[in-house]
């Protein structure tokens, strides 16, 4: 047998077995995905897939808890899509520079009602929780409440929800979890944030 013989057969018997476990997959429900670690990248897979879901013509939400004292690309780019987009900036920035608890926690409220009503609302095929780990972490927002909000939401609604250090509770209920790990970071050699990567 050649090579490329060998290779054949692998790869048949490789797309067999791919093959069965994506017929085993037939169910059809909302997923709750949630995007946690402290590696870079929690955000931007929750904006691709926000750009996934746009381009299927969902009807999609966005509350971003923890940003908010500066401009994003994102935030400027997805302003672009009003009718089919909601979009919330509702972060006072991040904790050490506010360095107001009160004011945190009261813009934390604030959000979580805002996704709250979004994750009620089956007009919303997909919802962007971003940085509401963070807000849980803080103890600015309660898990209980996001818990049972997530529990109740539509059936078929996506929800992703990013930010360091997600709490068990919320792994346990998610479908799917993925833990970002920093490997390098060029902030470390003293490299600023840059658009179109960080900001």
């Amino acid at each position: 047998m050649t090579a490329e013989e060998r290779h054949r057969e692998r790869m048949q018997r490789k797309k067999e077995l791919v093959d069965r476990k994506i017929a085993r997959a037939t169910i059809e429900r909302g997923v709750l995905v949630v995007n946690t670690g402290n590696g870079k990248g929690k955000s931007s897979s929750g904006f691709g897939m926000l750009a996934r879901s746009l381009g299927h013509g969902f009807r999609c939400g966005v509350v971003q808890f923890i940003k908010g004292s500066f401009s994003t690309g994102e935030e400027a780019f997805f302003r672009r899509f009003d009718d089919e987009l909601a979009y919330h900036v509702m972060g006072e920035g991040f904790t050490w520079e506010t360095q107001d608890k009160a004011r945190d926690i009261a813009a934390a409220q604030a959000a979580w009602q805002v996704a709250a009503g979004m994750l009620a609302d089956p007009e919303y095929d997909f919802v962007l929780l971003d940085e509401l780990n963070i807000a849980l972490v803080q103890q600015y927002v309660q898990l209980e409440q996001v818990l049972t909000a997530l529990a109740a939401r539509p059936p078929n609604q996506h929800v992703v929800i990013t930010g360091r250090g997600a709490p068990d509770g919320l792994i346990d209920v998610a479908d799917t979890v993925t833990e970002m790990r920093v490997v390098k970071h060029a902030f470390q050699a003293g490299i600023k944030a840059q658009k179109g990567i960080e900001l």
